[in-house]
């Protein structure tokens, strides 16, 4: 597994404008202006995602739940619920359908790390885009290997059609696989590496660069195992919709 080019706390901005990408040590955490100890206490809340109802290659092996929220300055709104809606541009697999998924658990929703990290991750996007409001779409996923293998992203290399996206690591357990793949969307460059610490974060310009994770397989034959991520996305002007 290689590991992540990590990305010095005072160089966030610089490495996103240079790079279109930017990857956070745990420890570095409090860039966002939260702790790693902190987003801990969130953990419970992936042993309760439902699974997703809407894959289209027939599996098994997502689950999920999907907040919206918007940042303006010091202050995280909580949206009312809506469907989370991709462009077929962005998604060939699963865009132009509404997917309307179980809103975010209230032990989620209201915790104060919760709205660090959100507001800490929208002071860093009008820092590089510019001050304006923030249009917050949040993803905790568990990808599991109940069925032999698991697809972080079956749609393959994408964009999301946004500002910024956050992939940050919660929790992998007894899988192999699981490579985060990050290349230039206009170019030929691109970089391969493997979350493995906890709440480390992958920060990605959406629109210089498109990402994928390779499949998760069991580590040891015949014994579930999961990979646990929380995908943020930040959108200038709104939510994407129909």
């Amino acid at each position: 597994m290689f590991e992540p080019p990590w990305t010095a706390p005072a160089d966030v901005i610089g490495s996103l404008k240079r790079d279109g990408q930017a990857v956070l040590a745990p420890a570095s955490l409090d860039t966002l202006g939260v702790t790693a100890a902190e987003l801990d206490a969130l953990k419970p809340c992936w042993h309760d995602l439902p699974p997703d109802g809407y894959l289209r290659d027939g599996g098994r092996y997502r689950f999920r739940r999907h907040g919206c929220f918007v940042a303006d300055g010091d202050t995280l709104t909580l949206a009312p619920h809506r469907a989370h809606w991709q462009p077929l541009d962005y998604n060939a697999l699963h865009g132009g359908i509404q997917r309307w998924y179980v809103p975010l658990a209230q032990e989620m929703v209201g915790s104060p790390a919760w709205a660090a990290l959100l507001l800490g991750l929208a002071r860093i996007t009008s820092a590089f885009k510019g001050e304006q409001p923030w249009f917050i779409e949040a993803h905790p996923f568990r990808i599991d290997t109940s069925d032999g293998i698991g697809r972080p992203t079956p749609e393959g290399a994408h964009r999301d059609g946004v500002d910024l996206v956050a992939v940050l690591l919660v929790d992998r357990h007894a899988i192999k696989g699981g490579e985060s793949r990050v290349f230039q969307a206009h170019g030929p460059a691109g970089q391969r590496f493997t979350l493995t610490q906890p709440w480390t974060a992958l920060l990605l310009d959406d629109a210089r660069v498109i990402h994928e994770t390779t499949p998760i397989q069991p580590a040891v034959p015949g014994e579930r195992g999961w990979r646990d991520t929380l995908v943020l996305t930040l959108r200038s002007g709104s939510f994407q919709g129909p």
